[in-house]
C-alpha cells in the first residue's frame, strides 16, 4: 500500500480524473490518505479521516511513509481552529491560508513539518469544546457543493466540520451520517448537537443539519443559516415556506 498527506491549504477530491469532473469533497492540509490507483496525472484515494473515494491531482500531495499514516489514523493530530489559520513556509517565505478543521501533522511547537517542508503556524490550535460556538462560526458561508470550509460547504461537510472541531467523527455524506448515532423519536426531547435528517419523495435522505433545540436548526441550504423546524421540517424564514421534510433524529453526543 502506498499512502499520501495533503500539502497544499484545500485540494478538490473529484468523482473522476479529470478538472472537469463534479468536485464530491475536499483534502484540507494536513489530512492523509491511503492511494488506491494511479493514472496518469491522477490519483485515486480512500481519505483516513472518513474513508471517502476520489480522486485528486498527481501534483497536489506529497508521499507519506506507512508508520507515519499508522501513527496519525490512530491519533488524530492538532487542528486549526480559526476561519483561516496563515502557515508561513519557511523555505520561501510564502504563506498558506489554512482553513478551519485543518491537521497539523508533525507539529513541533508552532513548526508543522510536512515532508521536507516546514511551516510556521501562526493563529490558535486545538479543538471547540462548545459545538454551538464552532457551528455559528460558519454562518453566513456559501454553500457549495463537496466544500468543507467557511469558503463553501454544503450541508453535511457542514456538520462534519462542525463534529470534527469538537473532536468526533462524522461520515461525509448525509446518508451515511444518518447511519450513526442513536436514534431520537421525538421533536421535542432533542438537545443540542443533535442531527435532523431530511428526505426527498423516494425517501432518500437528502439533507442534514444541526438541531440548536427542539424548535430551531442551524444547516447549509444557500447559506449557513438558522431556521425554525418543527415535525413537518424546516420553514425557511428567508422563502416562508417548508423547504425539507423531516425524516428522522440521530444523537451522535
Amino acid at each position: 500500500m502506498e499512502y499520501g498527506i495533503c500539502n497544499l491549504a484545500i485540494v478538490p477530491l473529484r468523482a473522476e480524473p479529470d478538472d472537469t469532473s463534479e468536485q464530491v469533497s475536499q483534502i484540507l492540509f494536513g489530512e492523509i490518505f491511503e492511494i488506491i490507483e494511479w493514472k496518469s496525472n491522477w490519483v485515486k484515494i480512500i481519505t483516513a479521516f472518513d474513508n471517502y473515494i476520489g480522486w485528486i491531482g498527481r501534483l497536489q500531495f506529497i508521499m507519506l511513509a506507512h508508520f507515519a499514516y499508522k501513527k496519525f489514523k490512530q491519533t488524530p493530530p492538532p487542528l486549526t481552529n480559526r476561519p483561516v489559520t496563515q502557515a508561513w513556509k519557511i523555505a520561501n517565505n510564502s504563506v498558506l491560508y489554512l482553513p478551519i478543521g485543518s491537521s497539523l501533522t508533525f507539529l513541533e511547537g508552532t513548526t508543522c513539518h510536512i515532508g521536507n517542508e516546514k511551516f510556521e503556524i501562526i493563529g490558535d490550535v486545538g479543538y471547540h469544546e462548545n459545538l454551538m460556538e464552532a457551528a455559528v462560526s460558519f454562518l453566513n458561508a456559501p454553500y457549495q457543493w463537496g466544500g468543507r470550509t467557511h469558503f463553501g460547504i454544503d450541508c453535511s461537510g457542514f456538520t462534519q466540520a462542525v463534529y470534527k472541531l469538537h473532536g468526533t467523527c462524522l461520515l461525509r455524506d448525509a446518508s451515511q451520517q444518518a447511519t450513526q448515532g442513536i436514534e431520537v423519536l421525538r421533536l421535542d426531547d432533542v438537545k443540542l448537537g443533535d442531527l435532523a435528517f431530511f428526505d426527498n419523495q423516494e425517501g432518500k435522505i437528502i439533507h442534514v443539519g444541526i438541531l440548536l433545540n427542539s424548535n430551531t436548526i442551524i444547516h447549509a441550504s444557500g447559506k449557513v443559516k438558522i431556521d425554525s423546524i418543527d415535525e413537518k421540517g424546516i420553514y425557511s424564514e428567508d422563502s416562508k415556506y417548508y423547504t425539507h421534510k423531516l425524516k428522522s433524529i440521530k444523537r451522535i453526543l
